[in-house]
């Protein structure tokens, strides 16, 4: 087989280059995946600003059926209580500074969007068993790290007002990686999810050199 596969290499000839082989092309966050960590910055630097944000949102409550304005009707495990629970907590909390926002962090949360949403599967770990420390290991050196998800079509600020009221989450992890104050920078991606449409995936961390 090396004999006869010997005539179609030659055949070539130095003068005749090797077709190019086509680049990737380059992958970057869109202005609405940016936009996520913007919305993020805006409740970190100005908690008490969302906390009246909720209050108006606050009669929309049916039981546990969330019905605001010309959207679809959110079913919620807490109700009203995890709402105000949030509220409390945006009065009380000090503000804290902007993350900026990670090429290389959002890299690692868009490969669990495309790694997790075709199987219609939720959680931090990816269906082939990856963590969020080895996503991000694989962009680059990092220290503390967080993670946070949310799954289903939604503009950036009512991701946000899910994500910090996290309801039926009993140590409200969400909440406390917005509000952790050793994170530093951030990268959020967003994708087609098999089961509620769509995920989105905020990575972040303490430090991280893209």
């Amino acid at each position: 087989m090396l004999w006869a596969a010997l005539p179609f290499l030659l055949a070539l000839g130095p003068e005749e280059p090797m077709p190019p082989v086509p680049k990737p092309e380059p992958v970057s966050a869109t202005p609405e995946e940016r936009a996520v960590v913007i919305e993020i910055n805006r409740i970190r630097q100005h908690p008490k600003a969302y906390a009246e944000y909720l209050k108006a949102l606050r009669v929309y409550f049916d039981g546990t059926l969330w019905r605001l304005p010309n959207r679809i009707p959110i079913r919620t495990q807490e109700g009203v209580a995890a709402l105000d629970e949030a509220v409390a907590f945006l009065e009380s909390v000090k503000p804290l500074e902007a993350l900026a926002f990670s090429e290389g962090l959002f890299r690692s949360a868009l490969e669990l969007v495309r790694e997790q949403g075709p199987t219609g599967q939720t959680g931090h770990r990816g269906p082939t068993g990856s963590t969020l420390q080895e996503r991000i290991a694989r962009q680059g050196p990092v220290g503390v790290c967080g993670e946070i998800i949310n799954y289903g079509p939604e503009v950036p600020r009512m991701t946000m007002l899910q994500l910090v009221i996290d309801d039926g989450v009993a140590n409200r992890g969400h909440r406390k990686n917005i509000f952790d104050p050793d994170f530093r920078i951030a990268g959020a991606a967003s994708g087609a999810h098999k089961t509620y449409g769509t995920m989105t995936v905020v990575d972040m961390a303490d430090g991280f050199k893209d």
